[in-house]
């Protein structure tokens, strides 16, 4: 059967990968506008495959106006991609198990520790791999965002001026945050943000500050509070086609491999680092305050995070390994840096170099 399997999975590999006798192509999907950080990372990862191949490997990337960022999962199960940026929080039906580390969004204060936890996870994690193997995909890593804060139409200072405030969340552990601290979250498409703010149907937002260039939410926004909200990072940056992965020989995949290991830091620099600089210095020019938040509400908002990830580890041992990992690679990061080629250096040591490619994902 599994012989099967395979003879069949390399047929049709050929629709997603174009091949002659000394160079392979690959169809690749970033699924967002060239302005977000995953198409940074994937011209990132064009450059890699070539390099890492010595030009025998190569990646033409496709535009979200022929696959989006929901539309990823249909793309590469049809053959037409034979690598995506899949957000498994979009479709949590797909992968529950996957997003328990989504669940502990509130331990993120270092985005770097918070991306390569989350690949040692899912590289591990026997029921996300199951999860990725349903649905026909193979997991290469992931990244994370900036630490989220509050962007608001009124001053947060204290505890108590959130009360009553309607917040736009991303998620339940945003919400959860609000709802201890007596504020409304409402959850609404990250794309309304801007309408709900300017209507004065929301109070603020729980989000990255780059929301404020990317939503142009530096136009309505009046206050940002400096309150660490946890990080989003249950991403897979390239997602294979298992066919796709197949098809590649066990040279090919660690060449991809290597490529992607040293493209996934990319994300996390440029969505961490490199646009909140940019969208802070917008800030700045539009004369938005920038709020630092009375010690008692930061020393309130890092005690409930810690007992809401006591609670999750208490509740499910698969959010306990992922804890460990965000404690393992916090450390890492604080020990060698934020440069995401010393990451990915020791990110393939610690995680990928320990890998059976020829099973992995099969």
């Amino acid at each position: 059967m599994k012989l099967s399997k395979s003879l069949m999975m390399g047929a049709v590999a050929a629709m997603c990968i174009s091949s002659t006798a000394t160079a392979q192509d690959l169809r690749g999907a970033g699924g967002a506008s060239p302005a977000h950080p995953s198409t940074y990372m994937y011209d990132r990862f064009a450059e890699y495959l070539e390099e890492e191949s010595g030009g025998t490997m190569t990646l033409t990337k496709v535009g979200p106006e022929v696959v989006s960022l929901l539309q990823v999962p249909d793309a590469l199960q049809s053959e037409l991609i034979a690598v995506g940026n899949l957000l498994p929080l979009f479709f949590p039906a797909d992968f529950s198990r996957t997003n328990v580390a989504g669940d502990m969004a509130l331990m993120g204060r270092n985005s770097h520790a918070m991306a390569l936890a989350m690949t040692e996870f899912a590289v591990n994690c026997e029921p996300c791999q199951a999860e990725f193997a349903n649905k026909g995909m193979v997991f290469l890593g992931a990244g994370a965002s900036d630490v989220y804060l509050l962007i608001t139409t009124s001053p947060v200072r204290t505890a108590d001026d959130l009360q009553g405030l309607r917040l736009r969340s991303g998620g339940a552990p945003f919400s959860r945050w609000a709802e201890n601290f007596g504020a409304t979250p409402v959850s609404i498409a990250v794309g309304d943000q801007f309408e709900g703010m300017n209507q004065g149907t929301i109070d603020g937002t729980m989000a990255s500050i780059v929301d404020m260039l990317s939503f142009r939410l530096v136009d309505v926004a009046r206050y940002v509070t400096e309150v660490p909200l946890g990080t989003y990072h249950v991403t897979s940056n390239f997602t294979f086609s298992q066919s796709a992965w197949a098809g590649l020989s066990d040279d090919e995949r660690a060449t991809v491999v290597r490529a992607a290991n040293r493209a996934n830091p990319t994300l996390t620099d440029r969505w961490g680092f490199q646009l909140p600089e940019a969208a802070r210095n917008a800030v700045a020019e539009a004369g938005i305050e920038v709020i630092t938040p009375d010690e008692s509400l930061l020393e309130a908002t890092n005690a409930f995070a810690a007992a809401d990830t006591e609670s999750r580890v208490s509740a499910d041992p698969l959010a306990g390994d992922f804890a460990a990992l965000v404690d393992k690679w916090t450390a890492i990061v604080e020990e060698i840096g934020d440069d995401p080629a010393a990451l990915s250096e020791r990110a393939y040591e610690e995680i990928w170099a320990k890998v059976d490619l020829t099973s992995y994902g099969l």
